[in-house]
């Protein structure tokens, strides 16, 4: 293995520009699968330390399946519970703070309000007072805080901290200081339970439940657990509470499509690589004779062909890791400010697991050595007498052979999938289209070559380069198709990608116009998380409906719940006056019958996402979770809005809200002007209204949807420019195949130059070449992106977002145009080389 190892290395050194070729395909397939899943984690990361502070130890923790707040007489249960030692109840919730409520360059951007009960908590935990005192259940807007957060905001005992809540801002007296927070999470304001139900509008409510045992024994302490569980029944959850579960299945949704555009890369990668090692046995079948003669075992020959591959693979794997975490390190920077001014998440450095090191290795590793197999196998079946003869020049033809017929019965069958309109059916399809023409495509290169070279013949009509570039293909039709199936994949994720976005951009703009039209909004510091967002009592909405040339004022209220199995967002809305100021998008039902409905009885509105996971049409009754026990709603409509396109969310009435969840709290307001209000009256006072309450920004109606259009825009020029790297392995595929194109040739072309050609000839015609070749993998490149575009866009139709495909004329140009410019691009340097070569030595090349 040494001996391989060390003839492999000499080989691959002694022919650097192919070797560093080949190896760069492998550097952009794990580039792009290890940097997109370095995401994900980082995601989960800023979930956790930013909206779950992180808990002390305690034996259990009670929290609701919903989430939502819970009666308190459920902590007297859990007391009643023989084994239990103590038990304490709080309300703890996490508050988004606008960007500078604290003070210019203070980076506190969330706080965790924890409502507790002074003398139970502290028989819970040992609360180390280092400064001043602990809370009394006396205390009114009275709050210990950890000295980290004091040295924060430069506040000590004594001074007052303020705080957003729904009567506005409200200050509290600190009375003492803890230790330094250690662990990950947001800082911690401890204040009396009483003071927290009363600011959050939550009165004899709470949320979490913490308990101790009276045991270390782990079968009777599992006998405990299993006595709370059957007293508190379903609806309760023994453990730690999750957040965000709604936003991270999105990511997770969008984390696959990367990986499968990682895959692609190096499949791309693979063809590559194959074509390359393919080529390579054949130009070294005189160095493999020698081999063999002097007693090299076939066994031999596949280890010095798969050695090389593996120190391609090794070295690729390990460079493309290299700069995926470069990659996810500078789009983590980059999305870092976007996600703390809507999200309100604090991104922390790249998170790297194990799993994905391991993922991507084997990957990398293994695509090289799967595509260096077969010309392995190929070089070890060569036997001595017949390497060392001498070679004669071959020409292949091409006929309709078994390949082809497989081929085309892919491609056949692919047309039955998107026919039947079924999502599993077209998405199988898409495969079958993208082995289906790879099999076809070396019968096709003769007539298609054929087809494009008498376009170039009318370029260089006296040079007769078209000719010979068409020739130099068709007696290699298996290379050119493996180099124009590369070529294909790359161009086909420009065009699936530009069908994709051309239906995004028209379905997504018009619900946001819809979802967004009003005049004013008042937008919390985090859209969509709305469960950290504090809202305002109803008392805001109504001072906003008295300003003279105010017409109409819509609230959105949010409470947290489960249904079928599933986290769900649930906003309340007012039936009768939310039409007036906004619209939600209807995939399913009538508009007016269902918001006349939602007014009448327990009914419910849910968006596309929620009902395609949940498999719920209209008229199925859905059993939601409520902290009142779970009530059954009817399923009215199918409808969303743009704030929630990615969230699964069900829409109820506000009266149903209030009845099942206890919420009142206003967390998203929209108003509209009367007709003929002036606005420069209007907007001042409206100001002046909302700066009572800084959780909230007013913000105009047209503004905020032109910030998104651009936001949406940004968003889709990084996609294509990670299209565009996807797609540059096609561009190594061409040049690789026409370097050793050149480099097979050199006697012929130093006899062509001997018989006249000028360098000039021998330029164009290897530019002609890859020209056909760009061709070639072109129109493959069209037609599977035509069908991977509209898979894409079912996908995201049956996933419930409302996209309609549209034809993408922009993404054909461009695949064209990238097409052809990757051509004119590969054969930039081989036909460099070819032109300069000397004839005298072209003439003695073995």
């Amino acid at each position: 293995m040494n001996l391989q190892l060390t003839l492999a290395a000499r080989y691959l050194w002694g022919r650097k520009l192919r070797t560093f070729l080949t190896t760069l395909a492998i550097v952009f397939g794990a580039l792009v699968i290890f940097g997109m899943n370095v995401l994900l984690p980082t995601m989960v990361q800023a979930f956790q330390a930013n909206m779950l502070a992180a808990s002390g130890q305690v034996d259990v923790t009670i929290t609701h399946e919903s989430g939502e707040a819970f009666s308190r007489t459920v902590l007297n249960q859990v007391r009643a519970v023989e084994g239990v030692r103590a038990a304490s109840g709080s309300l703890r919730r996490t508050l988004n703070v606008p960007d500078g409520f604290f003070g210019r360059g203070v980076r506190i951007t969330a706080i965790a309000l924890a409502g507790i009960e002074p003398r139970s908590a502290q028989t819970m935990r040992n609360y180390a007072v280092q400064e001043g005192r602990f809370l009394r259940p006396s205390d009114d807007l009275a709050t210990v805080i950890a000295t980290s957060l004091a040295d924060g905001l430069g506040l000590q005992v004594g001074d007052r901290l303020p705080l957003p809540t729904t009567e506005g801002v409200v200050s509290f007296k600190i009375v003492g200081l803890l230790p330094a927070r250690t662990l990950p999470g947001n800082e911690e304001v401890l204040v009396t339970l009483y003071e927290v139900q009363k600011l959050l509008d939550l009165p004899k409510r709470i949320n979490t439940i913490e308990a101790n045992l009276d045991t270390l024994d782990a079968a009777r302490r599992a006998a405990i657990l299993a006595a709370i569980e059957t007293r508190l029944g379903e609806d309760y959850n023994l453990g730690a509470l999750s957040s965000g579960g709604e936003l991270l299945a999105s990511l997770r949704m969008g984390q696959q499509v990367f990986n499968l555009f990682g895959f692609l890369a190096l499949c791309m990668g693979g063809f590559i690589i194959f074509n390359t090692f393919r080529t390579v046995v054949a130009e070294r079948r005189h160095d493999i004779g020698m081999l063999r003669a002097v007693g090299a075992s076939r066994r031999t020959i596949v280890g010095l062909i798969l050695a090389e591959g593996l120190l391609q693979g090794a070295l690729g794997t390990l460079f493309g890791m290299a700069l995926g975490y470069l990659m996810g390190t500078a789009i983590t920077t980059l999305m870092a400010p976007m996600l703390g001014q809507f999200l309100h998440l604090q991104l922390g450095a790249p998170v790297v697991s194990p799993a994905l090191v391991v993922v991507t290795i084997v990957l990398g590793v293994g695509v090289t050595l799967l595509a260096g197999l077969l010309p392995a196998l190929s070089a070890s079946r060569v036997t001595p007498l017949e390497a060392l003869r001498p070679a004669t020049a071959q020409v292949f033809q091409r006929t309709l052979g078994i390949g082809a017929l497989a081929g085309t019965v892919f491609i056949v069958l692919a047309a039955a999938g998107l026919a039947s309109g079924s999502l599993g059916l077209t998405a199988l399809g898409g495969l079958l289209v993208l082995i289906g023409l790879v099999l076809v495509a070396p019968a096709l290169v003769k007539p298609i070559a054929s087809v494009f070279s008498g376009l170039i013949a009318l370029a260089f009509a006296r040079d007769g380069t078209g000719a010979l570039a068409r020739g130099n293909l068709t007696r290699q039709p298996s290379r050119a198709a493996i180099t124009a199936s590369a070529t294909m994949i790359g161009l086909a994720i420009i065009v699936a990608v530009g069908g994709m976005a051309a239906s995004l951009s028209g379905g997504f703009l018009t619900i946001m116009q819809r979802s967004l039209g009003s005049d004013y909004l008042l937008m919390p510091p985090a859209v969509g998380v709305w469960a950290s967002d504090v809202g305002a009592r109803p008392e805001l909405a109504g001072r906003l409906r008295a300003v003279p040339g105010v017409e109409a004022v819509s609230t959105m209220r949010f409470a947290a719940a489960t249904a079928e199995g599933k986290p769900v967002s649930l906003l309340g809305i007012d039936p009768a006056v939310f039409p007036q100021v906004a619209a939600l998008n209807f995939q399913a039902g009538e508009a007016r019958t269902a918001y006349a409905t939602l007014a009448e009885g327990r009914a419910l509105i849910a968006n596309g996402p929620f009902a395609a996971q949940a498999g719920l049409k209209v008229g199925d009754v859905v059993r939601l979770s409520t902290p009142r026990g779970r009530q059954s709603y009817r399923l009215v409509a199918i409808a969303g809005d743009y704030l929630n396109a990615k969230i699964l969310t069900a829409y109820i009435s506000q009266a149903n809200l209030r009845a099942d969840f206890d919420k009142t709290e206003d967390v998203f307001i929209q108003v509209n002007l009367a007709p003929g209000a002036d606005p420069q009256l209007v907007e001042p006072k409206l100001e002046a209204i909302v700066a009572d309450y800084p959780q909230f920004k007013l913000v105009s109606g047209q503004a905020f949807y032109e910030q998104n259009r651009q936001l949406y825009e940004v968003a889709f020029a990084f996609f294509y420019v990670l299209v565009g790297v996807l797609a540059f392995p096609s561009l190594i595929a061409l040049l690789n195949t026409l370097a050793i194109g050149v480099i097979e040739r050199t006697r012929e072309i130093g006899t062509l130059r001997a018989v006249g050609a000028t360098r000039r000839q021998v330029r164009r015609m290897v530019l002609s070449e890859a020209l056909l070749l760009a061709a070639v993998g072109t129109a493959f490149g069209l037609l599977a992106g035509l069908y991977l575009g509209y898979v894409m866009v079912l996908g995201l139709s049956v996933g419930g977002f409302p996209v309609t495909y549209s034809f993408p004329l922009a993404g054909l140009l461009a695949a064209i145009a990238v097409g052809l410019l990757f051509g004119v691009l590969a054969a930039l340097l081989p036909a460099r080389q070819a032109a300069r070569m000397d004839i005298v030595r072209a003439l003695r090349y073995e």
